[in-house]
C-alpha cells in the first residue's frame, strides 16, 4: 500500500489495531509505517512522533469507550446502570487490551481537554444520580468507581486472578453487588476531611 490515502485517522486506527496485537508500549511510528509499507518520513506529515501517535490512539480509545458507555447506559438507572458501565470497561479491555492501555495513559492538558474524558466522568455521574449522592461525596464515589473498575480490570488482564478460585467473573459480580450496596448506604463523614 502506498502513501495515497494516509490520514491521521487511518494511522491512529492502524496504531490501535497494532497496540491490541503487540501491546501499546511497543507501538511506534516505524511499526505503523511498516504496516502501510511506506517510509517513516511519509508519516511525519500526519503525526509528529511516536508520542503524538500514541496520544491519538488514546483519544480514539477514550472515544470508543465513551460511545459504548452512552449506548449501554441509555434507559438504565441504579444498579443496572452501574453494572452496564462497569461491563463496558471490562469488555472493552478484554477485546482491545492495547487500546485500553492507551486510554489509561496520562495525557497532556491540551489532549485531555480534547478527549472524551469528560464524557467518562459524565457517565459515571449519571450512574450516581440513581444513588442520590451530593458533592463532595459524588466526587469521592466517582473516584471509587474508577479505581475499582480499572484496578480490577488491570489485575485481571495481568493474570492476577488466574490461579485461585472462585472464577474472576464470580468475583466481578460480587464486587459490583458490594459497590451497589455501598452507594445505596453511603457513610456519613466522621472527620474533617470531607472538604
Amino acid at each position: 500500500m502506498g502513501r495515497a490515502g494516509l490520514t491521521v485517522d487511518r494511522l491512529a486506527r492502524a496504531g490501535a489495531e497494532l497496540a491490541d496485537r503487540i501491546g501499546f508500549g511497543q507501538v511506534t511510528v516505524s511499526a505503523v509505517a511498516r504496516l502501510f509499507d511506506v517510509q517513516v518520513s511519509s508519516l511525519y506529515s500526519h503525526v509528529r512522533n511516536s508520542e503524538d501517535l500514541k496520544t491519538r490512539i488514546a483519544l480514539l480509545a477514550l472515544e470508543e469507550m465513551a460511545n459504548r458507555g452512552d449506548a449501554a447506559l441509555a434507559g438504565r438507572a441504579g444498579k443496572d446502570a452501574l453494572v452496564a458501565l462497569a461491563n463496558v470497561y471490562r469488555d472493552y479491555a478484554r477485546e482491545h487490551p492495547g487500546r485500553y492501555a492507551a486510554a489509561r495513559t496520562r495525557l497532556t492538558p491540551e489532549a485531555a481537554a480534547a478527549s472524551a474524558g469528560g464524557r467518562h466522568s459524565a457517565m459515571t455521574r449519571a450512574v450516581l444520580r440513581g444513588y442520590d449522592l451530593v458533592e463532595p461525596d459524588q466526587t469521592h464515589a466517582v473516584r471509587l468507581l474508577g479505581s475499582t473498575f480499572h484496578g480490577y480490570v488491570e489485575l485481571e488482564l495481568g493474570g492476577g486472578f488466574d490461579h485461585s478460585a472462585p472464577d474472576a467473573d464470580v468475583s466481578w459480580s460480587r464486587v459490583l453487588d458490594a459497590l451497589d450496596a455501598l452507594l445505596r448506604h453511603w457513610p456519613e463523614p466522621d472527620d474533617g476531611l470531607t472538604t
